[in-house]
């Protein structure tokens, strides 16, 4: 495997659609959810290993450690990083993740792919 640690990935996206929650309309507004939050961490680890990985190879997420720290309101423009900290075993990858709106953190953590072949999905 050629990936390495230290590369990184940041996308930006609109707290906005499936992203968002009004927790069962007890807030009053409606915010970025932690399910959503996750997927956007999730999403910029997987597609910083796919552009690193040798053809043939995808990655599986099977670990997620986050904290949401402070709420993003819908309609906020957030940032999204993943880092990659290490390869262990040869195909574990662990992720630092963060999501920022502006210079507020929204939530920060770690997440783990593992390598697989593209095959073993079948069509």
């Amino acid at each position: 495997m050629t990936i390495e640690p230290g590369i990184e990935r940041t996308d930006e996206f609109t707290a906005e659609g499936r992203l968002l929650t009004d927790v069962g309309g007890t807030l009053g507004v409606t915010v970025l959810s932690t399910p959503g939050m996750i997927s956007m961490m999730e999403r910029c680890a997987s597609i910083l290993a796919y552009e690193n990985l040798p053809d043939g190879k995808a990655t599986v997420g099977f670990e997620v450690h986050v904290k949401h720290l402070a709420a993003a309101g819908e309609g906020s423009v957030c940032n999204v990083r993943a880092q990659l900290d290490e390869v262990l075993e040869g195909r574990k990858l662990r992720f630092a993740v963060e999501v920022k709106e502006g210079d507020r953190t929204i939530g920060v953590g770690t997440h783990e792919r593992r390598v697989v072949e593209q095959a073993s999905f079948g069509s």
